[in-house]
Parts: C-alpha cells; structure tokens; sequence
C-alpha cells in the first residue's frame, strides 16, 4: 500500500494518489518536454541541438510553477525531440509531461490527450514559389501539395480535394523541413501548413523573397500545450499557471521576444503582432475550444 506524504495530502490530493504525472515528477526529480525539429518559433532545434521557441518557454514557465507546487528544491527539465506523428503518442504513454509545439487542439485528439490554454490561433493557408502565379486552393488543380503526416492541414486538404475533386496529388512529409525542401525543390507546387509555421520557415531562409504565403484559410488551429488525459491534479497546475501567465501579460512579453524581435539562429523577427482571435480569446483564456 502506498503511503501519501504530507506533500501530497497538502496538495489535496485524493487518496488515489498524485496521478501520473506528478508522481512519476515527483520521485524522479525531472520533467520531460517534448519539443519539435522545426516548428519555428514555437518549438525547433538550434544548431547546436539546443531547443528554442515560444512554446518551449511557455513550458518551463508551467515545468516552474510545478516545481513549486510539488515544493521541490530542484526540478530538472529533460527535453524529448517528437515528430508530428508521435508526439501525442509519447504524451499518452507517459514518455513526455507536456508537449511544447504548435499542436492543434481538436475534439480528435481530446481522445488521446489533454490540452492546455491555447497559445496561439492559427488557419493553414499555402506556401508557393513567388514566381508560380498560385494565389489560392483552386490554382493547384491537377498539381501536387505536399504537407506533413500527423497534421490536422493534412488531413484538410485532403478533404477538401476529395469534397471539390480538384484532382491535386497530395504528398506526406516526414517533418516541416522536408515539405520546405521539396517545395524549393520544385518536387511539390505547394505546401499547405498553419500560417504561422510558413511564415517562421520562410524567415529563417537566405532565399526568403522566392517563396510567398497564399490563399484563403484552409482550416482555424488553437494551437495548445498538450499532457496527458485524465490527470486532473497535473491539469490543474498547468491550466492554472497558463491563466497567471496571461492575466499577468508574461505571457504577451514572451509572444513579442518570438514573433516580433529578431530570433536565432538568424536574428530575424517575424514581425507578427498578436491577431485578434487570440487577443479575443485570451480576455477569458480557457482550455475549452469549439473545435
């Protein structure tokens, strides 16, 4: 039988336990994050295989508000590179605590997982060549779009290709960076992602002014922080944290240092002020979305 510590039952939790999650952080000491490649600037890999981005802030800033709750002296974040196609995955399995990236909360995935106050909303819109004349969904008729496995984009298009049989030939990627390189390429005429990922992509290239962000939105992505289903104790804590960090605008100051000041590994801003929709959403943040 195991016994609560005083810790514990001072968190006021049941007798079941601390949950998953922070009795598998408690007895280790450490807190696992799982973060992306390329998912600039929410989530990515600097050269020196260090992990950046707005989101990986926002996630030491929950891994410290854990860190006092549980009143541990020291609580070591361990960071675990995911793709899109395995990091709900590592999250349901108990491999990561959080999931730091641009992963799109949607009723699907509230299957697997749990999600957080969204960070960030989002529509995928296409990334051309600047010289092909596509300005939106119906000019890649008969042409090839290529976008990345596991991704709700992905899985859009597709629909709509199949709804308007626009015959276009839908390629997966592995990652961001491969559907980046075969559209440069000329291997795809397109790649459809969520804005926001295009645009940081597009920013981080010496060859920027060769490649343009197109069309109408696709799709609206609440991109949010994802940690394991049925958790509540662990939920509450980072729900709880995410609220203090927008109510105190700490939040807003970690969006401007990653969307509107030069950012490595290139030292170019984004320039992207905060839309609306999320400005909107944030007046009464909740991890509740209609989607």
């Amino acid at each position: 039988m195991k016994i609560l510590t005083p810790l514990i039952l001072a968190l006021g939790v049941s007798a079941a336990g601390a949950g998953p999650a922070l009795d598998r952080i408690q007895s280790s000491g450490r807190i696992v994050l799982a973060h992306r490649e390329s998912s600039v600037p929410f989530s990515y890999l600097l050269p020196d295989g260090r992990p950046v981005g707005y989101a990986v802030d926002l996630c030491l800033k929950l891994a410290e508000a854990v860190r006092q709750r549980l009143k541990l002296k020291t609580l070591s974040p361990q960071f675990l590179l995911v793709t899109p196609a395995n990091r709900l995955q590592m999250v349901a399995e108990g491999k990561a605590d959080l999931e730091c990236g641009s992963t799109t909360n949607n009723a699907e995935r509230r299957q697997q997982v749990a999600f957080t106050v969204p960070h960030y909303i989002t529509g995928a819109r296409y990334l051309v060549r600047a010289d092909s004349g596509i300005g939106d969904l119906v000019q890649f008729e008969g042409k090839t779009l290529v976008s990345t496995k596991g991704t709700t984009p992905l899985k859009s298009i597709t629909q709509a290709n199949g709804e308007r049989a626009l015959h276009i030939n839908i390629v997966e990627a592995p990652d961001h960076a491969k559907a980046m390189e075969m559209l440069a390429a000329g291997q795809a005429d397109g790649f459809v992602m969520d804005d926001v990922l295009l645009y940081g992509m597009v920013a981080a290239r010496p060859d920027a002014a060769r490649f343009r962000v197109v069309g109408k939105l696709l799709t609206i992505e609440p991109l949010a922080i994802v940690l394991p289903k049925n958790d509540p104790e662990f939920k509450a804590i980072v729900d709880d944290e995410m609220k203090r960090l927008i109510a105190s605008h700490e939040a807003n100051a970690i969006y401007e240092r990653w969307f509107m000041k030069p950012i490595p590994p290139k030292n170019t801003a984004l320039n992207l002020p905060m839309n609306y929709l999320l400005k909107d959403f944030w007046k009464y943040p909740s991890d509740q979305v209609p989607y």
